[in-house]
């Protein structure tokens, strides 16, 4: 990524552990990663700076991904970032309500490193 902006990924995750594994997948592919702990955070932090991709589990307290992505899709500024789901959700309903909300991909945890920078890659291109 020599001479290329960095990319920069909000993983959107209540567990310390599965950000961390993030961060060590997606930073050696020189991405920058920032953290939130739930979907409302995220919103906060998405608002003060630009972000090329959300990387965001469906269970959590506060605002859960579903509640996320809706209101990402609301606003003018999130309505075009890519945004996939990591979660350990894999129904069918599930997977339906997040494509109806945009969700563009769904990673089941654990999750492959290889598999996460494929498709982060091909996302942000």
């Amino acid at each position: 990524m020599i001479g290329m902006e960095k990319k920069t990924v909000l993983c959107v995750d209540d567990s310390p552990t599965i950000r961390k594994l993030v961060h060590k997948a997606l930073e050696p592919e020189g991405y920058e990663v920032v953290d939130a702990a739930n979907g409302k955070e995220a919103l906060d932090i998405s608002d003060g700076r630009h972000i090329d991709f959300f990387l965001v589990d469906v269970n959590m307290p506060v605002m859960d991904g579903f509640q996320f992505a809706e209101r990402l899709k609301n606003r003018d500024s999130g309505a075009t970032v890519p945004v996939v789901f990591l979660t350990t959700e894999s129904g069918s309903d599930k997977k339906q309500r997040g494509k109806e909300l945009g969700v563009r991909g769904w990673i089941v945890k654990p999750f492959e490193a290889t598999s996460l920078v494929k498709l982060v890659s091909m996302l942000t291109g």
